[in-house]
């Protein structure tokens, strides 16, 4: 009955209002495609709904994780940063944390991110630019000097140098007096996007997963509160990729790793309750919250039905988001505190369990110290004062919401039984699928905004001109500093101790032991980063990009 009185309305009052006057737009539909109807009813949701939506910190965790969600304690709120030398970001770190913040999220400049030590000739002009020059243990411990790593959770975006950068963080929370066990955080480790979307990558993929496999197992045994691997759909989404898209690719990623590490013998449920996830939060605020929970759904589907995960928490997509940095813009950048605080309103509403809030400068250069507090009080004000954290899933039982929703994880599972039929991710990678499509998806976002069908305040419409906008810059002097603090380490260390060290790694890269307790050993023998990461280089050799035209 429903139904017919719907339709009813669309072909009477409804039509006769757009023939007086037209819509908008003749078709109105969300970055994935998925047309959006002028109201939603009942019958717009298929059948079933009840058992797909479940309740609260119950299988399939469509409504979050957790049973009391944000009536419980806020979400993490991290904000991430790193510049210049690790002098220079402990700063930052200890202003943030007086500011309010939660947790800490450390970005590592290029060279870090690459295995490249701050002396090395691919270094130049790009120590501290992007994020802290950690070269050694030395710069680690003053990063996170008068922090106490028992006490705080750190967020680390790394990926190919990941096991060296967990191995520093453990060796200086042990100085600190703080066991591996009560250390809490995660490093993103996941090296498939970098290979899709991204391109920090070092060792070719089989050696790759065969390292996150052994931080898979040193963290389950080792340092039991820590998330062995953040898999992002984040630079996927920056890449250009569409809502589905990044669902897709993402959980493909993550089938991907679990399946590399039941293969190497682990029992699925000693490892995949640590599992993380790091998404986008973008601009469609409606397809966004139904991203994150079409996202939960699935994972949970899979861990279940695929590889028959017996825990509870083994199906749980426990995931941080990030604000759009691709949907900043230099013109106007006020404008960008009102799209971050969309952006974040969408993460909180889909039930993420972290936030970063990008500031509104950042598409000019790194942001300054106004800037972050600026981000930083928007999550406070969603927090305390929105009224949002205070009931789980608000919009759950929205028919748009719903149907948005069953309609992603459709469209995601289509796109996952493509790759299963190529193969397996690495496999879709090798052959270009994937960049492939993320590639399409960006053009045609980019063809919207040239013809105007998207509109970007400040951008293709409404522009005015810009006042100036303090910008921060790394002052070049640091990179000469940490250079000389490199060579003051390689002058007073152990240089026997640190070259059986390095023996050790490359022998255990020969072999098939567990990595990590041999890059610890080399981190607390002052090996640099980019020594260990040239002993394994020696073994595994260097990847070589797949090109897409």
């Amino acid at each position: 009955m429903a139904d017919e009185k719907k339709q009813r309305w669309l072909e009477g009052t409804y039509a006769k209002a757009v023939k007086k006057g037209p819509e908008r737009r003749p078709r109105f539909e969300t970055s994935s495609g998925i047309r959006e109807e002028p109201v939603y009813g009942a019958a717009d949701v298929r059948p079933g709904l009840e058992e797909r939506l479940g309740l609260p910190g119950e299988y399939p965790f469509t409504r979050g994780v957790q049973p009391t969600m944000y009536r419980g304690r806020f979400w993490t709120m991290r904000q991430y940063a790193g510049f210049g030398t690790a002098e220079e970001s402990n700063k930052r770190y200890r202003y943030l944390l007086e500011s309010g913040q939660t947790g800490l999220s450390v970005a590592f400049d290029l060279p870090t991110q690459m295995g490249r030590d701050s002396d090395h000739p691919r270094a130049r002009g790009e120590v501290g630019k992007v994020g802290v020059a950690i070269d050694s243990i030395r710069d680690m411990e003053v990063l996170f000097d008068r922090i106490p790593l028992g006490e705080v959770s750190t967020s680390m975006t790394i990926n190919a140098t990941a096991g060296m950068l967990l191995a520093m963080y453990q060796a200086v929370g042990e100085k600190q007096g703080a066991a591996p066990a009560v250390l809490q955080g995660t490093i993103q480790n996941d090296i498939l996007k970098e290979y899709a979307a991204r391109g920090t990558y070092i060792y070719p993929p089989e050696p790759s997963l065969r390292i996150i496999t052994d931080i898979f197992a040193y963290t389950a045994k080792v340092m039991p509160r820590w998330n062995p691997i953040s898999i992002s759909g984040y630079h996927i989404r920056e890449a250009g990729s569409t809502a589905v898209q990044e669902v897709a690719f993402t959980l493909a990623d993550g089938i991907q790793y679990v399946d590399a590490a039941v293969k190497a013998g682990l029992d699925v449920d000693a490892f995949a309750g640590r599992l993380s996830f790091f998404f986008n939060a973008h601009n469609d605020l409606l397809e966004e919250v139904a991203k994150f929970r079409a996202a939960r759904r699935l994972w949970a589907r899979i861990m279940k039905e695929r590889f028959k995960a017996k825990d509870p928490r083994s199906m749980m997509l426990r995931f941080h988001t990030q604000t759009a940095g691709s949907m900043l813009t230099a013109q106007q950048p006020d404008n960008n505190i009102v799209r971050v605080t969309i952006q974040a309103l969408a993460a909180v509403l889909g039930g993420t369990q972290s936030l970063h809030t990008n500031s509104r400068d950042e598409a000019l250069g790194l942001p300054t110290e106004d800037s972050v507090r600026i981000a930083l009080r928007t999550q406070q004000i969603l927090a305390n004062e929105s009224g949002v954290a205070d009931v789980i899933d608000p919009l759950g039982g929205s028919w748009a919401i719903e149907a948005m929703t069953d309609e992603i994880e459709g469209r995601a599972q289509a796109y996952i039984q493509k790759i299963d039929e190529l193969g397996g991710m690495v496999h879709a990678i090798s052959k270009g699928y994937v960049q492939r499509e993320i590639q399409e998806a960006a053009y045609a976002w980019q063809r919207q905004v040239e013809a105007k069908e998207q509109v970007v305040v400040g951008v293709n419409a409404f522009k005015s001109d810009d006042p100036p906008v303090p910008v921060m810059k790394v002052d070049p002097a640091l990179e000469a500093q940490q250079v000389e603090r490199l060579k003051a380490l390689r002058a007073s260390r152990s240089a026997s101790a640190a070259r059986a060290a390095l023996d050790a790694v490359r022998a255990g890269a020969r072999g098939t032991e567990n990595l990590m307790p041999l890059i610890l050993a080399a981190v607390k023998a002052e090996c640099t980063l980019g020594e260990i990461s040239d002993a394994l280089r020696e073994v595994y050799g260097e990847y070589r990009e797949t090109v897409v035209l």
